[in-house]
């Protein structure tokens, strides 16, 4: 046996691979399969190649490109005009203290290198040079927040750390536009500091956050396409808007609405759907008793016939959310096969990881559109705890094209520890907006809404779900049925209505 696997061996490592046990007991497949159709690894590093990349490499053949340890990473779907920039599918198993640690330093020098891209912030010195400094002068560093609080006198104080140590950061009140700011601040997020240093603390005088340019121009497209965003259909709940959704997929059909209607809806060519396809099992305590299909593979047959039944040349992206059948904690994986297998016979459905990265509108003549799907579990966090939206006077529903921008701000989809549960990667924070998209697409909290920030449309999904009792308690308005749709060359937007 050992004998017989050499060969198979020595040609992942030339290609650039190393191979796990269970591609070795498939190593009765012909060498010439490996040879023909997987591509080299021109990363520079060794990737382990495992039975995941190998069931893609059966599907894609040729189109696997790996740059990182992903299931799905850079794949073109030939003909689509669709890019699976980034999608994650890691098999983890037990997790210690060193995964964390590992984790938040990752995470750490990917923000600290955007921050450093900053003009005001060349200059920068460790924690431990600061705290060794005997004289007082201008100073700037990097840092994590370790600590938030308020002194007596009202002003704020911040514990940072780096990989050298903690200090203090003293940002007083009556500087009152930088005081303001450092109020949003909230933990686990990386910031650069410039101040004065006094005996082992910081006096801020500017505060940067990892932010996105407001500098760069918004993307078009040369040709006239649509993107449609919806989200939350929540197949399975008595609450499920069958009727309106059925409403919709005649439209996008181009079988229903007025002239200029119809003529948008067959220019129609992505349909993003981001999250909650279906209410799920044992989301919440007697859940079953406000579902008219509590089987989990019954619900998601539902979904898919409903979604067959939207023509073919649009293609409909699908994350998962909370409620789908797939791990709580984020990034969360593509829909399981077993589970939504009725959605993998579909042809032009093309199913991402959450959060996910996909190009879309690409040709020979345009680079297309960057577009990161996340449906926006950590939404409720900051939603109640970051005092400018807070207290912004808005609704809870209304509050999150507030929350989308702040986590641009931040360049991070759930910065503090707790506000999401996470899989702390040794490797990578996948939860790093890594590169600033195109189009920032979520869904959650049941209310569509499109904003623009720098050369970022901001789409929160609707919902085809009525309200529930539990929205009504915690505050929520949702708006059913609203779908946001976005001509591609223009990037003019409209919000069409399907539901009362």
């Amino acid at each position: 046996m050992v004998e017989s696997i050499k060969p198979i061996i020595k040609l992942f490592l030339d290609k650039g691979y190393l191979i796990t046990p269970d591609i070795i007991e498939k190593s009765e497949m012909e060498i010439n399969f490996f040879e023909n159709n997987l591509k080299n690894n021109e990363s520079g590093e060794l990737l382990i190649f495992n039975e995941n990349m190998l069931k893609e490499l059966l599907k894609k053949k040729d189109k696997l490109m790996v740059k990182e340890e992903k299931l799905v990473d850079e794949i073109e779907i030939e003909n689509k005009g669709i890019k699976i920039i980034d999608s994650y599918d890691k098999i983890y198993g037990k997790l210690s203290v060193q995964n964390f640690t590992m984790h938040y330093q990752k995470r750490y020098d990917h923000l600290k290198r955007i921050l450093q891209s900053r003009n005001e912030l060349l200059a920068l010195l460790s924690i431990n040079r600061i705290l060794s400094k005997k004289d007082r002068e201008s100073v700037s560093t990097i840092g994590m927040v370790f600590e938030k609080n308020y002194t007596k006198n009202n002003n704020l104080i911040l514990n940072i750390e780096d990989n050298t140590g903690n200090i203090n950061v003293l940002i007083n009140n009556n500087k009152k536009e930088l005081f303001e700011k450092a109020k949003d601040i909230v933990l686990d997020e990386t910031i650069g500091i410039k101040g004065a240093n006094g005996d082992k603390i910081i006096f801020a005088d500017e505060i940067f956050f990892p932010d996105i340019s407001q500098n760069e121009p918004i993307k078009k497209s040369p040709n006239e396409e649509y993107l449609a965003v919806i989200s939350d259909l929540h197949i399975g709940s008595e609450l499920f808007l069958e009727e309106e959704f059925l409403r919709f997929i005649e439209w996008i059909n181009g079988k229903s609405g007025n002239k200029d209607q119809k003529e948008i809806s067959q220019k129609i060519k992505y349909l993003l759907v981001v999250g909650d396809i279906v209410d799920g099992v044992g989301i919440y305590p007697n859940q079953d008793d406000e579902q008219n299909i509590p089987d989990i593979v019954l619900q998601y047959d539902k979904a898919a016939e409903l979604l067959k039944l939207i023509r073919k040349d649009v293609n409909i992206i699908i994350c998962p959310g909370n409620h789908d059948a797939v791990r709580l904690a984020e990034p969360q994986p593509i829909l399981d096969k077993n589970t939504a297998k009725s959605l993998y016979g579909i042809d032009n459905i093309f199913l991402v990881s959450n959060p996910s990265s996909v190009n879309i509108g690409a040709d020979e003549s345009f680079e297309g559109f960057e577009v990161l799907l996340y449906h926006g579990y950590s939404y409720d966090d900051y939603s109640a705890n970051v005092e400018s939206i807070r207290f912004s006077g808005a609704t809870v529903s209304d509050r999150t094209n507030m929350v989308m921008k702040f986590l641009l701000q931040k360049r991070h989809l759930a910065p503090t520890h707790g506000s999401s549960l996470f899989i702390p990667d040794s490797d990578a924070d996948d939860l790093i907006i890594k590169n600033v998209p195109d189009f920032f697409v979520s869904g959650h909290i049941h209310k569509a809404n499109v904003t623009q920030y720098g050369k970022v449309t901001k789409i929160a999904g609707s919902c085809w779900q009525s309200i529930t009792p539990f929205q009504i308690k915690v505050g929520h308005s949702p708006e059913p049925g609203r779908v946001p749709i976005i001509n591609l060359k223009t990037r003019d937007t409209k919000i069409l209505k399907f539901a009362e």
